[in-house]
């Protein structure tokens, strides 16, 4: 067994290697009964839209999921990853997924469409399982690819769900757990951009984004060089002008011959005090849970690449 795996089946290499295998055995390999062996049996998960406790409720979820998009695949853009065997790691997991909408259910009936979204999941490794985990996936870019908005998929959902309370439930995670928190340079980087850019502070992008940065965001945002990104940042700070920022986790990853990489699991409290992005001003209260991955370049102090994970579709049922 690798030194820094206790606990662990010895076939898991790695904690990237543990990720990947049971990612693609869970999902590509059908073996949804494994999830039983690989999550906690009170494993919470923790999304913009509520809290699911328990393994019923992956297993369930896993193949609601399946049954609308039995193709789907889930490619490792990449892992940043954190802590140790005996507290436990964190896994902040960036994937890619390809699928088509060949089943009813909860984004309507099947159109036959295919659909790319982006998912990060930050999870709790502990003794071979998952034993906690936030989970947010871009689900208005999915509702853009079937045919509707972010607003439209809301309301859908509010109709048959209710109105989501807040603040956002999270069950806390297992006893002598510690979210990193890392002074390295990268990420002590992002989360002073953060800071300032939710504090009203635009000109941060311009002293700490690359002129080239490539902004990937919500809704399937791709946004090129620092007039889009600025665009973007203009349209969140002025719809929660005032909202506090919370940093929950925050890891850099660092690696002889790449770039170092920094995952940050974020939220934002406040109100919706102004128009634009998400329509007219309501002044409901707002929470956002958020989770952004970066490239940095530590001798310029800059960040090169962005991928910033919001559910809009769980805002907007804040919203409405």
């Amino acid at each position: 067994m690798t030194a820094g795996m206790k606990g662990f089946d010895p076939v898991f290499a790695s904690l990237d290697d543990y990720i990947r295998v049971i990612t693609a055995r869970i999902w590509e390999g059908r073996e949804i009964d494994r999830i039983r062996d690989w999550y906690a049996p009170d494993c919470a998960v923790i999304t913009p839209g509520g809290t699911q406790q328990g393994v019923d409720a992956v297993v369930r979820g896993t193949l609601e999921t399946l049954q609308q998009f039995p193709d789907r695949r889930l490619l490792c853009e990449d892992i940043v990853s954190a802590g140790d065997d005996e507290a436990g790691f964190l896994s902040s997991h960036r994937i890619a997924s390809t699928m088509t909408h060949l089943g009813d259910g909860a984004f309507g009936a099947a159109s036959g469409l295919r659909v790319r979204v982006r998912t990060v999941a930050d999870c709790i490794c502990l003794n071979n399982r998952i034993v906690h985990e936030w989970l947010v996936r871009d689900q208005g870019a999915i509702a853009l690819q079937l045919g509707r908005t972010p607003r439209d998929l809301a309301q859908a959902w509010l109709e048959k769900r209710g109105a989501p309370t807040l603040p956002l439930h999270q069950p806390p995670p297992p006893a002598g757990w510690r979210s990193p928190q890392h002074g390295t340079p990268g990420a002590a980087l992002l989360a002073h951009t953060y800071r300032a850019l939710w504090a009203g502070d635009l000109a941060m992008l311009a002293r700490h984004a690359d002129e080239a940065l490539d902004l990937r965001g919500p809704s399937g945002f791709a946004g090129m060089g620092l007039a889009d990104a600025e665009g973007f940042w203009f349209g969140l700070s002025a719809a929660f002008a005032g909202a506090e920022l919370h940093i929950d986790s925050l890891a850099e990853r660092i690696e002889p011959g790449r770039t170092p990489r920094v995952a940050m699991r974020w939220r934002v409290v406040g109100r919706h005090v102004g128009s634009g992005r998400y329509g007219a001003a309501t002044q409901r209260p707002v929470e956002l849970l958020g989770i952004t991955h970066a490239e940095v370049d530590h001798r310029s102090g800059r960040i090169l690449r962005e991928w910033l994970l919001l559910d809009e579709v769980a805002l907007w049922m804040q919203l409405l």
